[in-house]
């Protein structure tokens, strides 16, 4: 790193350069009078002020321990040097909304939890911070405010959940449901499935979007390593949040701040452990997202060039066998990531949140037991190359993102089955109206159509609960969770509520999707397709009170992130 890089790393004033505008002079008495009322005392004015951001919450397992791990973060920054103060941001959970209107707040509240930490780190003088995230949206959104902040911080994972009787965990449940409306699963089983399938505290239990979420952002170099690989119930955990604590401090002094980390380079790493974990295709809507907000360009087509050369490795839910526990049993990450770097797949030289590089942090990672057959070695992959798919097309010009992991097939032609909402889609499943050969057309629930852009964990699961799974296709505007598997196809830009093609799909219509081409396409002329569209008026949308509103008045294209900061 240069020396204009550390420009700011001697001397007290640059550790306290913004607390010291709050705190200091006489002027600012009336600021320190309030501190004191919070535990500030006399000494404390002289610390660097260290903020840790919890999403604590009783609204859903993923984060109902986070206020002990903020307790030890808080903790670990006092034991060096500084002054922690903690606040709360919110959290919304995915596995409760999900099927339901609420499900609109969950990308939102990504955008919420973004701007309610840049507005307390900001407005409060914090000189750093640790941003400690469970659930799904929490994780990019604490990086965004990271990125925009451009403060010394840390990222702390609260950590995965434990299976549930029967190695069962939250898709289980939803699964369940369609195996219930195909007359698989009884009244009794479905109920002993629910009672049993979530034992406690911690995210989605597979390569979820929580669990891919935290990998990434252990391999962009803003959390410490094996962050996204822990308990959430587990000393290992404990020591991680504390030891963030810490370490936001030998930031401080280092002078090392986000902007330094949140490289080009780092955003490819990133990738490359989403592509090798075969993760939910959240990852490229976030990663979108945070690149935007750390000025780094990044694009769909970035997700195609390095998902040429990288294979997936990992053989975890939902469309492999293991959970993240197992993984997490076997050495987490940090192996994988060391294979990565021995074969030229990841950039060492990225600096990270330990003060050291990528390859420094990963020198004397012991390689994975030889009996393990959760991540297979580079020359036997699950898939030579990337899961990610980008497809383009004249139902998708500004892309739309595909997950294959080469179970379904790379080919699909079928017969559009057309829905205005997730709800109409859901019923039809489960009535036995989709058959095979049909191509499911979830329209209007896009970043400004839903608006809120919502996961389709519901249909994708009563698919293969109903034994459909490689039998019919589903394309969208909307999102998936990281648990839905199957022929599906997401983020379909430009949406149809902004007047994208799939706004002129009809019924009958012979729609083919080729991942190997990367292509997806609507079988009509284009004087069809024109006339179509000359006809077309946008449906009236959905009532949206207050913040969906303005959402929708802000939020840009899937494929750019569905971010509200753009000018």
């Amino acid at each position: 790193m240069s020396d204009s890089d550390h420009e700011h790393a001697e001397g007290e004033g640059e550790e306290r350069r913004y607390s010291s505008v709050v705190v200091d002079g006489v002027e600012q008495a009336p600021s320190r009078a309030m501190l004191r009322a919070v535990g500030f005392r006399d000494e404390d004015f002289q610390k660097s002020q260290i903020g840790i951001a919890s999403t604590w919450s009783m609204v859903t397992p993923c984060n109902m321990h986070i206020d002990e791990l903020a307790k030890e973060a808080a903790a670990g920054a006092n034991e060096a040097g500084g002054k922690a103060v903690l606040f709360n941001t919110i959290t919304v959970s995915d596995g409760i909304s999900m099927g339901t209107p609420g499900m609109r707040y969950s990308l939102i509240s990504r955008e919420v939890i973004a701007d309610s930490i840049e507005t307390v780190v900001a407005g409060e003088g914090f000189d750093g911070f640790v941003a400690i995230g469970g659930c799904d949206k929490n994780m990019p959104g604490c990086v965004m405010a990271i990125a925009r902040l451009d403060r010394p911080a840390v990222f702390v994972y609260g950590g995965t959940i434990q299976p549930g009787a029967k190695r069962r965990d939250i898709v289980s449940v939803f699964e369940a449901v369609g195996g219930h409306a195909g007359g698989k699963v009884s009244d009794a089983e479905l109920l002993e499935v629910e009672r049993t399938a979530i034992p406690g505290p911690g995210s989605c239990g597979g390569m979820y979007t929580a669990n891919t979420m935290a990998s990434a952002i252990e391999a962009l170099g803003l959390s410490l390593p094996n962050s996204s690989a822990q308990d959430a119930i587990s000393e290992h955990k404990r020591e991680d949040s504390r030891s963030a604590g810490a370490a936001v401090m030998n930031l401080l002094h280092l002078g090392i701040r986000p902007s330094h980390i949140l490289t080009r380079d780092a955003f490819e790493n990133a990738i490359t452990v989403v592509i090798a974990l075969g993760g939910s295709t959240n990852a490229v809507l976030h990663l979108l997202a945070m690149a935007y907000e750390a000025g780094v360009e990044l694009s769909l087509d970035d997700f195609t060039r390095i998902g040429a050369r990288v294979p997936v490795l990992a053989d975890v839910r939902p469309s492999g066998k293991y959970a993240m526990s197992e993984l997490i049993g076997i050495g987490g990450i940090q192996p994988l990531m060391k294979m990565l770097l021995d074969a030229g797949l990841l950039h060492g030289d990225c600096m990270t949140v330990t003060g050291r590089t990528m390859a420094e942090n990963l020198a004397d990672v012991a390689p994975y037991p030889a009996d393990q057959d959760i991540v297979r070695s580079l020359d036997n992959p699950i898939k030579k190359d990337s899961h990610l798919v980008v497809l383009y097309g004249n139902l998708a010009p500004e892309g739309a993102v595909a997950k294959i992991t080469g179970k379904e097939g790379t080919e699909f032609s079928g017969t559009a089955r057309v829905f205005n909402s997730e709800e109409e889609s859901l019923q039809a499943i489960l009535n036995g109206t989709v058959v095979a050969g049909d191509v499911l057309v979830l329209r209007y629930e896009g970043p400004q159509g839903g608006p809120g852009m919502r996961e389709m964990l519901s249909p994708t699961s009563a698919i293969m609960g109903k034994g459909l799974g490689d039998k019919v296709a589903l394309i969208t505007d909307g999102r998936f969770s990281g648990g839905s598997h199957g022929f599906v196809v997401g983020h379909v830009a430009p949406e149809a509520a902004a007047g994208g093609p799939l706004a002129l799909v009809q019924d009958g219509d012979t729609i083919r999707i080729d991942a190997a081409a990367r292509t997806i396409d609507l079988d009509v002329s284009a004087d069809e397709l024109a006339r179509r569209r000359a006809a077309w008026t946008p449906p009236e949308p959905p009532a949206a009170p207050g913040l969906l509103r303005k959402y929708r008045r802000l939020v840009s294209s899937a494929s750019l992130g569905a971010v509200t900061t753009r000018d």
